[in-house]
């Protein structure tokens, strides 16, 4: 009788618990319904908002966004919501493997509602007032305006170095414009993040974003001792090669502005191969579609929708947005016909494919990249290919005897963008770990002191200006730049994959993917149909095997 009893008894515990369990999960289930029906059709309006801001450069459609993204705030600033998912969470009766990745998904987003609406809505204004500082800045010079890419070509192909400084110190002007605005919402933001009990904007952000500061900060390390010595060889050879190129009589006289671009950000043309040439009477439009089509990812209907040459008042730089998590994509560019903006064509298209073929299936909240990184190294994998000599060959033509005769410097010259990209990268995460702990602390100097220390490159004599505030990510896109770094990472990873499991190929040095179809079949099947149904590294690992490393990085362009 007594093992009858005890078995009844946890029968009814059983059934008890399983009526619990379904009665939370209809809770979240009813919320998740409702919150969409709120969130999908602002989400589109606030999206086509922004876009029109960035392509028109108005001041009513930057407040139209603005207003939209107050909305879309608003949503998740209901802290009755956050206490039902905190409740539900604590809980454990969301056993369903779906369900609680939106769960998870959602309480990371409404988190927010912890903090003062009055200082979300001032961080959102600022931030608008800010970005269009930014959007409506133009560099002068001797009566003549300049846009980002005129600065970009005095700085990479003229040689004279008294214009050079002008163009750069003119272009360092937009520092003043908006650095008092950028420390004051730095300072919100810390309060912000203090309200929901963290140290700083910084921490929040990475640990709201899914990731683990110490452990970004402890992979930042790792790279820096990868990278430090390899840089320094490389530096060395670029800078003797500059003092010939400039006619100096030191590496003492190189300066930032005979770097070759504003924020030594990118690889110097040292290597005798000009990539502009083989893009130069190309249409970059037509090249991109082309190589997408081929790999089985279509993007015409997504350039129908992009913009991508310059206009008065447009956003001078280039990004992909995802309107409506439901196929509609658009690329914002202001495409030249070189090298560079090959690589970003096929940069923000790789983003574009990625949100494209995210499975429309999932739950909207879950129709996003698995994280932030893992869509840049997509995007990273695709814009290496504009100095790859076999890419080049495929798709503009050029001769085999062509291709041999550039190919060692081809790579030399990606190996280069890597090592000078990855110091760059330290700057920018290690500026703004830092900015966020103490934003009164002198951040010119820190500025430089850390160009000096990652970059090797000298600061100008007697300069005190808020360098730090030209870099339009500190201010609009905070606290993002090191998943640039991590998506160079993964980028490595998935290349060494495909090449040698899906292409099945031991070449790893010159691939172009060009009209390989198994290509874009893996990357839609194992990295974007799932969407952020899985963590990231779980991700990943499904995909290749492993959980994120550097160690295919380091093999491809630091050993």
């Amino acid at each position: 009788m007594k093992t009858i009893y005890s078995l009844a008894l946890s029968l009814l515990i059983l059934t008890g618990c399983s009526s619990k369990q379904e009665k939370m999960k209809k809770e979240l289930t009813d919320f998740i319904r409702q919150h969409d029906s709120a969130l999908i059709p602002l989400y589109k309006q606030t999206a086509l908002a922004s876009w029109e801001a960035a392509v028109s450069g108005k001041p009513e459609d930057f407040k139209k966004a603005e207003d939209l993204n107050l909305k879309m705030m608003a949503i998740f600033s209901d802290k009755s919501k956050l206490k039902r998912l905190e409740e539900i969470k604590v809980s454990g009766m969301i056993t369903d493997t779906m369900l609680n990745r939106q769960l998870d998904v959602l309480y990371r987003s409404f988190l927010m509602a912890k903090a003062d609406t009055g200082k979300l809505n001032a961080m959102v204004r600022m931030g608008t007032v800010i970005e269009q500082k930014y959007g409506n800045f133009r560099t002068e010079v001797k009566g003549k305006k300049l846009s980002d890419n005129d600065v970009e070509e005095v700085l990479s192909g003229s040689k004279d170095v008294q214009y050079q400084k002008e163009v750069w110190e003119a272009q360092k002007k937009i520092g003043a414009v908006v650095a008092d605005d950028v420390k004051k919402l730095v300072k919100l933001r810390n309060e912000v993040a203090k309200d929901l009990g963290f140290k700083n904007y910084h921490e929040m952000s990475l640990t709201l974003s899914d990731q683990d500061p110490r452990e970004v900060s402890t992979l930042f390390d790792e790279l820096d001792s990868l990278t430090r010595k390899s840089f320094a060889e490389v530096k060395d050879e670029i800078d003797v090669y500059f003092v010939k190129y400039y006619n100096l009589k030191s590496k003492d006289e190189l300066m930032p502005w005979n770097y070759q671009n504003r924020f030594f950000q990118a690889a110097p043309k040292i290597y005798g191969v000009d990539l502009d040439k083989y893009y130069k009477d190309k249409n970059l439009e037509t090249l991109t579609s082309e190589f997408y089509n081929g790999i089985g990812l279509p993007i015409s209907d997504m350039l129908k929708n992009s913009d991508l040459y310059e206009k008065p008042g447009k956003n001078q730089h280039a990004f992909c947005t995802d309107i409506d998590n439901a196929g509609d994509v658009r690329v914002l560019c202001n495409v030249k016909p070189n090298q560079y903006w090959m690589n970003t064509m096929l940069h923000e298209f790789g983003h574009a494919v990625y949100d494209k073929n995210i499975d429309t299936t999932l739950p909207f909240i879950l129709r996003d990249p698995a994280h932030t990184f893992t869509t840049e190294a997509i995007a990273m994998i695709m814009g290496r290919f504009s100095s790859n000599p076999q890419w080049i060959k495929d798709m503009t033509g050029i001769s085999e005897e062509e291709k041999l005769k550039i190919a060692d410097n081809c790579f030399k010259t990606l190996r280069l963008d890597q090592l000078v990209f990855s110091r760059w990268a330290q700057v920018m995460y290690r500026f703004e770990k830092e900015m966020y702990k103490n934003p009164d602390q002198d951040l010119n100097k820190l500025w430089w002191d850390l160009v000096e220390k990652y970059q090797l490159m000298k600061r100008p004599e007697g300069r005190n200006e808020p360098d730090w505030a030209t870099k339009i990510h500190i201010a609009t896109y905070p606290c993002y730049y090191h998943n640039y770094l991590l998506g160079e990472l993964l980028a490595s990873q998935l290349y060494y994959y495909i090449v040698g499991n899906v292409i099945k190929s031991d070449d790893y040095k010159f691939q172009s993917f060009v009209g390989k179809k198994e290509v874009g079949n893996f990357l839609k099947e194992k990295v974007f149909m799932p969407g952020s149904r899985w963590y990231w590294n779980e991700m990943i690992e499904k995909a290749t095997g492993e959980k994120l490393t550097a160690k295919y990085y380091a093999k491809q362009f630091v050993n």
